[in-house]
């Protein structure tokens, strides 16, 4: 079995590598709804770009949020972002809303992936920050984002972890 941090270094190293984008899966659409809070990213370090996710999202009548981040140990929160609006930069090299936009509940949760699996599984940057937050709101739908070189077979949860529901790449919508 392969450490996570040497999977992590593999699986980025990959990414880095590849090209590709992420498309408006038709299965996408049919889970959007006028209203429902669509929790995004802004893509750092080569992660998989959600914006024609947040475009279909927005044309269905969402509202779209990031995730506001404070530092390693705060859990992270969802603030609603009007698409354009000016960023403020936040720890690790992230852009995210100013603090004092509204804090939401999300119903959908893009994802950014360093891996995943056919199983749901998925490894991130490794603060824990998205397996808090899925804890935390357990009823919004979990959508990893990733460039299809981002799968992998080595992946061991940990009992923590909550698996996603489907993972949107470059070549294909996957339900798990």
């Amino acid at each position: 079995m392969t450490d996570k941090r040497s999977l992590r270094t593999d699986l980025r190293a990959r990414r880095r590598a590849a090209s590709g984008s992420i498309p408006a899966w038709p299965a996408f659409a049919t889970l959007l709804s006028p209203g429902l809070i669509v929790a995004s990213y802004v893509p750092v370090g080569g992660e998989a770009d959600p914006a024609a996710l947040e475009t279909a999202a927005l044309a269905a009548g969402c509202t779209l949020a990031l995730p506001h981040v404070v530092d390693r140990a705060t859990p992270l929160s969802f603030l609603s972002w009007i698409r354009d609006e000016p960023l403020v930069d936040g720890p690790f090299g992230l852009r995210q809303p100013a603090a004092h936009r509204d804090r939401v509940t999300p119903d959908i949760v893009l994802t950014p992936l360093v891996g995943f699996d056919r199983a749901g599984n998925r490894l991130g940057q490794g603060a824990g920050h998205y397996d808090r937050a899925f804890a935390a709101y357990p009823r919004a739908l979990r959508i990893g984002i990733a460039l299809s070189v981002q799968e992998t077979d080595q992946l061991r949860p940990d009992p923590w972890d909550m698996p996603l529901h489907m993972v949107a790449t470059d070549r294909e919508w996957i339900v798990v």
